[in-house]
């Protein structure tokens, strides 16, 4: 799941770790379709989307890398 908190910070929860990140970095300004990393250090790939996507949402991302 994707969203952003009351004080504008974007983050991503994967529910099956319990895991809850805020995300640092983005590969491109809409962030879908690209990938983000998390302060954990994990890289996710997110699905192509408009970027008119409310949030939150929840998507099937692919972690590339991170322990």
């Amino acid at each position: 799941m994707i969203r952003r908190s009351s004080e504008g910070i974007l983050s991503a929860y994967v529910p099956k770790k319990d895991l809850e990140e805020p995300i640092v970095e983005m590969e491109k300004p809409d962030m879908w379709g690209g990938t983000i990393t998390l302060q954990n250090g994990w890289l996710l790939a997110l699905p192509e989307m408009g970027p008119e996507t409310t949030l939150p949402i929840t998507v099937e991302a692919r972690r590339l890398s991170g322990d």
